[in-house]
Formats: structure tokens, sequence, C-alpha cells
């Protein structure tokens, strides 16, 4: 055909069809078709070289992705799979430079195109490039084949490659082994041990640190069960792996006991819970053991200690033989007799369980309802004393005095009562004895012809009995109780004798206490009486004496009386004596019950107190639980207030309590104590009413003290509002500070150690207080105000932290003058800190990316709420139960910001070691102790180190958060 034919040929209708080869390929085959070959070196397809055309043809009906470079300027063409491989570079990159098209690799290239180009093929498994083709760099893998081609005339034209992008295998199996690296370092950093068994014969494949630290360090990797631990064959442990190997079934065991050899040669026994889990392959055959435990030999001797108290108690209490204890169930029937309640009752355990306790109440006590109506009020109050009669095994009477107490189940509710009573009935007779001693004591006094009288030393005050006037002529109204008038009506010549023998006597120079000696006595109408007078000191614990009791015999008849007087006074001597011993006795009884007023005045205080704020927060949670149930969601948000009311009034009361204890968490600063005073002056004024004046007065040169602020400002509004109840119809408050030099003699009158303090007092112009009210009124749960009007908490609270700070507290008061009560705090030396308010409706910060809290805390509540919150603000939170897991957290490979803990941990660790060794490992960690009580020995009394802080329980969770916000910022 010439050249003109085929002109025509190429012009007819049929050259509109593509060349054979590029009729497939999709969208790609349609851009290489629809492709302006005119300017490429390739030239129009018609003209292609038949190997070229081939390849071609073939690429576009693969599915793989494929591609071919041809010519000098390695032209590349390629099919849809490639395409997708471009990217962004599709489809500009039809017919360009492949060194070109991928010119971020063109170095990586070169020399395996010049290979193809050279003949020699080419293959590769993996490639990792460093792609641009989204718009970034990527790392990529690829499993590709360069296969030179030749042309018509043998050379090397170009070649073909088909690949496959691995790069989603390759980065997934770096992945799963950077887990496994992970999970290996987890299980090495796990608290408890771990080991990793294979094949039948157990042979180590893993052993955690904790393994090595309780089987001991060797070799273990390689070796079997048998071969590493030698010493614990026969103990059973290898014939329940070879069991689990068989069976492939788990085994777990608790506080299971075990010998293991140490370095120096001994045998120890430790503790183990363990858990045999066998590993299945994927057919589900087992192929090892994975073994996993804790060490529990501290747990199992806290138990047996445990079991060896409880024994212990329950032998104390079998062996108080004067005190019946005894419980029942709710309707009365006894269920637990001791052998004290045997003694005291009669009855053997064998003999009443089961019966009712009625039988122990007299019949007309079980007529009255007493034995239900002392079961109600235990129920109701918590406590129902029981002091009356009641009847013995053999029908006898015995006085009891006891009390009975409800127990409570798990769930809070009343499953019973125990009573503890004491067998009273010879104190009972004693005191009915004394009763007519001190009667037959008085008649005798009013009936005898002798002067008796009664010297109370520390008044001076003399108290005669009748016998006085009939005696010696005496009008009573003549008669000056003290003892300048009796001593003056001595004889001259007698007098020196006789008060210095009764001077003597009372400064202990004599031996004993007994007094007696005969003188002249004046009498009214002038002369003198032969007397005989004898009497008695009475000393107190200290041995000061405090008291004289004696009678003056009138010596007239002295003769014809000698018998009958020496009589007398041998009764009255004995008199005196027995007297005395019942006296001490009774003295001895008033302390102990004044002691147990005390006590049951502060436990029925607190008792009272936070049964009602129970009652408040689990009412209104019930109510909250039944409206939910009800679908009436918009009334749960007033119970939701009042339970936080009454949590809020709870925290309110103990705090007030460790105040009082000196157990409180105190925040000292270095504070300016004038300018916290004017701080509050708008907030007194506002608290106390417009009836009241307030006036302060600040020393010039005022020294700083270091103190919790804002204990402090509770203090003073505490006083402020007790001085407003004592001037109910108006009158002024003072506020003073001052600067004080306490010297050994006046810091001991307030209890200091002497040096340098700042005064602040608040006094008054109100009623005042009586002697006996200022001596009470530091006692917990002690107030003068109506029932519902105070707890009484408020100056024990003030008391309280004024010693827990280093000060102390006095009041200083006359009745209807007023009352000032002074505070002396310590001085500092140093300069005080300004405060800056904060800001108000400031929001609740959020996280920043990445921000990460560990929370240490073994109730597991706390632990829930903080992990929550701090979740619901942006922060990875991490959590431990104890030290020991916190730790293992913090040696880990994590990102921690601030480590929050509780002081009172369990496992031997608290949370200050935990942040101390924390600091160990991260420096510059900062720490936020939380706390329910104030541990002092443990945050070393307040003094924390840089970047440690605390925080009181309970919190609002705003509170936290903000903390936790302002911690990690600065």
């Amino acid at each position: 055909m010439d050249v003109r034919f085929a002109s025509m040929f190429l012009n007819s209708d049929d050259q509109n069809e593509p060349p054979y080869f590029l009729r497939d390929g999709g969208a790609t085959g349609a851009l290489l078709r629809s492709h302006d070959w005119s300017g490429s070196p390739l030239g129009a397809p018609e003209r292609w070289p038949q190997p070229l055309k081939t390849l071609v043809g073939v690429l576009l009906t693969a599915n793989q992705p494929m591609f071919v470079v041809w010519g000098s300027q390695r032209t590349l063409l390629y099919n849809d799979g490639y395409a997708e491989i471009l990217a962004s570079k599709h489809p500009a990159a039809i017919g360009r430079d492949f060194l070109e098209v991928w010119s971020e690799i063109k170095a990586d290239l070169i020399p395996i195109v010049d290979q193809a180009y050279a003949g020699t093929p080419v293959q590769m498994d993996d490639i990792e490039l460093l792609m641009q083709r989204k718009g970034y760099l990527e790392e990529t893998h690829f499993a590709f084949s360069y296969t030179p081609v030749r042309d018509e005339a043998g050379l090397v034209a170009g070649f073909l490659c088909p690949c496959v992008e691995i790069t989603e295998q390759v980065l997934a199996e770096r992945r799963r082994l950077a887990d496994m690296e992970r999970q290996r370092r987890l299980f090495e950093q796990a608290p408890g041990f771990i080991a990793i068994l294979n094949g039948p014969d157990h042979v180590f494949e893993f052993a955690n640190a904790a393994y090595r630290h309780l089987a001991g360090e060797r070799d273990y990797v390689g070796r079997t069960a048998r071969d590493a631990l030698p010493e614990v064959a026969g103990q059973g442990f290898f014939e329940l792996l070879d069991q689990v190997y068989r069976s492939g079934k788990r085994f777990v065991a608790h506080d299971t006991p075990i010998s293991l050899d140490r370095a120096n040669g001994q045998s120890e026994q430790r503790y183990l819970d363990f858990i045999y889990e066998p590993i299945l392959n994927e057919g589900g055959e087992v192929t090892g053991i994975f073994v996993e435990g804790h060490d529990v030999t501290e747990g199992h001797r806290a138990q047996a200690e445990l079991r060896e108290s409880e024994e212990r108690g329950r032998r104390i209490v079998e062996g108080v033989r004067d005190h019946a204890i005894f419980t029942t169930d709710r309707d009365g029937m006894v269920v637990d007799w001791t052998p004290g309640a045997q003694s005291v009752f009669g009855w053997t355990a064998s003999e009443i369980i089961g019966r009712s306790s009625d039988v122990l109440f007299t019949e007309e006590d079980r007529a009255t309802g007493v034995p239900v109506q002392e079961l109600v009020i235990a129920s109701a109050e918590g406590c129902a004393n029981d002091e009356r009669w009641h009847i013995r095994r053999d029908g006898t009477r015995i006085f009891a005095n006891g009390s009975v107490r409800p127990l409570h189940d798990a769930r809070g509710v009343i499953a019973g009562f125990i009573k503890i009573a004491r067998d009273e009935t010879e104190r009972r007779a004693a005191e009915s004895a004394l009763r007519e001693t001190e009667q037959r004591y008085r008649l005798a006094a009013k009936a005898t012809n002798d002067a008796i009288w009664d010297w109370d030393l520390a008044t001076n005050h003399v108290e005669w009995n009748e016998a006085v006037s009939v005696l010696f002529g005496y009008d009573l109204d003549q008669v000056v109780p003290t003892g300048e008038w009796w001593i003056s009506n001595i004889h001259p010549d007698d007098r020196d004798r006789v008060d210095g023998a009764i001077h003597a006597v009372i400064d202990g120079e004599g031996e004993g206490d007994q007094w007696a000696s005969e003188y002249r006595f004046h009498r009214a109408d002038g002369t003198f009486a032969d007397v005989f007078d004898r009497g008695h000191v009475f000393r107190d614990e200290n041995g000061r004496a405090v008291r004289m009791i004696g009678a003056m015999l009138d010596l007239t008849e002295r003769k014809r009386a000698e018998a009958a007087l020496r009589e007398a006074n041998e009764t009255l001597e004995a008199h005196v004596a027995e007297r005395t011993a019942e006296l001490m006795a009774a003295q001895d009884a008033l302390r102990q019950s004044q002691k147990m007023e005390a006590v049951g005045q502060l436990t029925g205080g607190l008792a009272h107190d936070f049964n009602n704020l129970l009652t408040g927060i689990s009412g209104s949670l019930e109510m909250m639980q039944i409206r939910i149930a009800q679908g009436r969601i918009a009334d749960v948000e007033r119970y939701v207030s009042a339970a936080q009311g009454a949590s809020r009034r709870a925290a309110a009361l103990t705090h007030r309590l460790l105040a009082f204890s000196r157990r409180q968490t105190l925040t000292p600063k270095p504070t300016d104590i004038k300018q916290l005073v004017a701080g509050m002056e708008d907030l007194i004024g506002r608290t106390v009413g417009p009836a009241i004046g307030i006036e302060t007065v600040n020393a010039a040169g005022l020294w700083p003290s270091l103190i919790d602020p804002s204990q402090l400002e509770n203090a003073i509004l505490n006083l402020c509002i007790n001085a407003r109840d004592a001037m109910p119809d108006g009158g002024k408050i003072t506020i003073e500070s001052g600067n004080r030099w306490m010297d050994e003699r006046s810091a001991k009158q307030r209890g200091l150690e002497p040096g340098q303090y700042i005064s602040l007092c608040v006094s008054d112009t109100g009623t005042g207080m009586s002697a006996a009210v200022i001596e009470k009124a530091f006692d917990p749960f002690f107030t003068t105000k109506p029932i519902g009007e105070g707890t009484g908490l408020g100056l024990s609270m003030i008391y309280g932290f004024a010693k827990q700070s280093g000060g102390s507290v006095a009041i200083y008061s006359e009745m209807g003058e007023g009352t000032m009560v002074c505070i002396y705090l310590p001085r500092y030396l140093g300069e005080t800190e300004i405060e800056h308010a904060d800001e108000a409706g400031r929001h609740v910060p959020r996280a920043e990316v990445g921000e990460t809290v560990l929370v240490v805390d073994d109730e597991p509540t706390v632990r829930m709420l903080v992990t929550e919150v701090l979740t619901d603000l942006g922060y990875t939170a991490l959590e431990a139960a104890d030290g020991a897991a916190g730790l293992a957290i913090i040696n880990a490979d994590f990102r921690i910001d601030l480590l929050v803990t509780d002081v009172g941990l369990p496992g031997g660790m608290n949370g200050r070691q935990v942040a101390d060794a924390a600091r160990s490992v991260r420096p510059d960690l900062k720490v936020l102790f939380i706390t329910g009580y104030a541990e002092n020995a443990v945050l070393s009394h307040g003094h924390l180190d840089p970047g440690m802080h605390v925080l009181t329980k309970p919190f609002a969770m705003d509170v936290l958060a903000t903390r936790i916000r302002g911690l990690i910022e600065h």
C-alpha cells in the first residue's frame, strides 16, 4: 500500500475507532484514549512499537496495579489500579517522565530504574518510600518487580512493573509488635507475679519482676519449672500444672502456702492467690500455661492476727464476771449469753438462750410494759438506760445499772440488741447507808450538848451547831462564822499554844491529821469555861488541807462526866473516820459520774446531729429514686439540693469536731491579721445586724502570724455571732488586735510558751458569763442557747484551732458587764503574702490535649467520682487503689501531669511516701493530697515540699477541678 492509500485509509470513518490495545481500561483507559499524544516522545498510539502496544493492552485489562515506563524519556503509562496509588498525581502523570512524576523519591528510584534499563530484572518484597501524593509526605511500602522489555531490535526500551501497596500490612505488623512489647512491659511492671510456661514440660518463656521477687533471682527463661524451682517439688504445684495442661481447664487457688528457698540457705513460707490459665492455639489445643497471682502473705498474717484478736476479745468478754453482757433479737429473745450474765442473773446459757429476756424484769415492770419500752427507746434514740430492779434465776432481786443499744446488720437495719448491766445492789445499799449516816450525823449534831464546828479552810468559814449557845451563852447572831472569832475567844494565856498546834496539824507538821487540846474558852457572860477540843483535818488528792471538823466539850463537870466524855470522844472519832471514808467514796463516784456525763454528752451530741444529717441525705436519695422511677424528673433537683445541703452541714460539723480535737487539716500561711479583719467588716455587719455597732482597734505595726486564714475568719465570725446573741437588745462589738510579749508567768497563765504573740480579742456589752459557764464554755456541745439554736461546738472549735496553731484562748467576763474572748497566736518572723481575689463566676476549667492525672485512693467511690470528673473535663485519668499500684503506673512510660493521692492508704505505704517515691522518678511531678483526716505527722505538720498541696475531704467537684487546673498551669 502506498502512502497516499494509507493516508486515505487513515482519513476514513474508521479513524474514530480507538486502537485495539486502548479499547479497555476503565476510567484510566478512557484518559489514555483521549490524551493528546502529539507532544509526547511516544507519538500517536498507532505508531507505538508493537511490544509497547501489547504491554498497554495487558495492563489495561489487569486488575492488579500495573504501569509501563518506555523510552529514553521514561514515559509513564498505567491502569486504574496504579491510578489509586498515584492519588493526587493522577491524571497529570499520564505520559510524563516517571522519575519526574515521583520527584520526591527520585533518588530512591534511579538505581533500580537504571538496573531495569540495563536489562536486569528487579524484584522487591518491601521497599519503604516517602511519597507525597496526598498533599503531605507519608511513609509507604510496596512489593513490586521491574521486568525489562525489548523492542523489535532486541534493545531494552522500557520495563513493566506489576506492584502491590503493602503500607497498611507493614504498619499493622509494626503496631502488633509494639503492642506485644508494651504488653510484655506491662507484665514486667505488674504488681502481681506473672509467668508464661510453654509445652508439657512447662518451660519458662517469661517471668516478670514480681515473680522474680517472690521466687528469688535465678535463671528462668528456657528452663522447665521443675528444674528452675526444685524446692517446690512435693508441694502439689507441678501436679496442678500437669492437670491444667492435660484438661485445658483453668485452676484458681486462694491463700495457698508455698515454701521457697532463699539465697541465705533458709526456707521461707509464703501464701499465694494464683491462677493457672491454659493458653490455646487456633486449633483449640493447649500450648502453654499463663500463671498470674499475688503474694497475700501479709494479708494472711493480718487475718490470723484478726482471728487471734477476735478470740482474745471473746475471752475478755467471757472473762468479765461482774458485768452481764448478752444479746437479743429484735423481739427480745436471748441469742448470746456470757459467763458474766450467768454470774449476775444466775441463768446458764443453755437455760435462757431462746427465751424472752422479759424473765429478767420484775413482775411490776412486765405489767407496765417496761421491757418493750426499753427496746423501742433504744431503737429510736440509739440507747436506753436500764437502771432498775431485776430478778435472778432463784427469784431474788438485784439492782442492775446498764444500758441497751441496737445492733445493726450490713444494711444498717436493726437486727437485735445488746445489753450491758452491772450488779449494783451492794453499791445501792452502801449509798442508802451513807444517807442514813448523814441523817444520823445531822440529828446527832442537833441533839448533842457538844459545840460541834465545821471549818472550811479555803473560805475560813466556821459553822457551829446550836450547842455553842447552850454551853457558852452566845446568841447565834453573836457568833461570827470565822476562824478569827473562834481563836480570839480563847484565853490569852492559851491562845498562842492552841493556834500553833492547830496550824501545825493543818500544815502537815504534826503527827497525822488529828488535833486535840484543853484550853479555856470565853463565855458570853465574861467567864471562861474549861473545854476539851479536838478536830480532824481533811485533805484533797494533793495533800492540801481543805476542811477541819471537830467538837468542843465543856469540862466543868469533867470528873463526874469523864467516863461519858471518853466514850463520846471515841464515838465521835469513829464517826468522823467513817464519815470521811464515805465522803471519799462518794467523791470518787461523783468524779466517775462526771466523766461519763462528759462522754455521754459528746457521743449523744454527735449521734443526734449526724442522725439528723443522715436522715436528710438518705431520705432525699430515696425520694430521688422514687421520683426517677415515676418519671417525675422535675422534682429531682429539689431532693438533690436537700442532700447536698445536708452533706455540707455534715462536712461543717466534722470540720468543727476536727478543730475541737485539734486534728483538722490546716493550710497555714503568713497572714496579716489586721488586713484579714478589715476584709471581714462588711460580712460581720451583715451577720450581726444593724442593732449592733462594730468597732475595730488595731495596733500599729501589728506582727504577722503563720496560721490558716480561713479558720481564723471562721473563729472571728463565731465569736461575733456569740456576742450578738448575748446582746438581744443591741449593743457594741469591739474587735481589737495587738502585739504581746509573754513572760514565763503570763504565758503559763494562758497555757503558752514564753515569747511573742498576737492577741485578737472580740468583746461585747452583753449579759456576760458566770464563772460556772466560763468553766464549761470550751466543752463540746455545751451551749446556753435554746434547743435548736446552737450546736455547742463554736468555742470548742476555736479552742482546738488556736491550740493546733500553737496558741491559746482565754475568756474574761463579768455578769451584766459583757464578755471578751481573746485568741493568742504566735508571731511569724517573715513577710505576709498578698492575696488575689478569684474572678467571680469563673467557669470550671477544662484540660489541655493529652493532660493526664493519676488518682490513688483506696475508697472506690471517691476514686470513681474523681476520675469521672477528670474524664468529663477532658483529662486522661489513671487510677490505682493503693500505693504499690500507683508507683507501678508512675514507673511506666505514661505521661503524668499531676498525682492526686489520698494520705491514708493501705498496704504499708501512705500517700506522702507514694509522693516522695514518685518525685524520685519524676522530680517535677506536682502532687495534690486529698484527705478526710489530719495526718499531720504524715504531712510533716503542714510543711510540704514545693509543688505539693492539700485538699480536705469532703470537697465540691468544681473546687477539685479548679484546684487541679491551677496546679497544672503553675
